[in-house]
């Protein structure tokens, strides 16, 4: 009897727990909604304490597109990852590639290895291995 006491204790504090999440998510859209009157906002409030489960789902339905332009628009929208990198030349890149291809012929780097050193001497980006 208690191993089935417990289960549902868990299954009911997991919903109870989904529930707040979710009424914590309305409440702060409802606030982030700058179009929304103030007595429309007190109202789904109102109606988020009476009646909550039906008022979660109706909102969620009504105007869940909404939330999502809203928490994106929070977020700050998506900012494009910057990809602009480009490494300065050696002050002597000749000096820098002779060292290289000594340390490949003395076996310490790979053939990959220098290719890289070589690039980032010239000021390229290298994209190999």
């Amino acid at each position: 009897m208690f191993f089935g006491d417990f289960w549902w204790f868990l299954l009911w504090s997991f919903y109870f727990i989904a529930y707040l999440y979710v009424v914590i998510v309305i409440i702060t859209d409802l606030f982030r909604d700058h179009a929304l009157n103030g007595w429309f906002k007190a109202l789904w409030i109102i109606a988020l304490v009476f009646v909550p489960f039906l008022t979660a789902l109706v909102y969620i339905i009504a105007r869940g597109k909404g939330m999502a332009v809203r928490a994106q628009a929070a977020r700050g929208g998506v900012v494009p990852e910057s990809d602009d990198y480009h490494p300065a030349a050696s002050a002597s890149p000749a000096e820098d590639i002779a060292k290289a291809k000594a340390l490949l012929d003395a076996g310490t780097i790979t053939q990959g290895e220098f290719d890289a050193l070589k690039s980032k001497a010239l000021g390229h980006q290298y994209f190999g291995a």
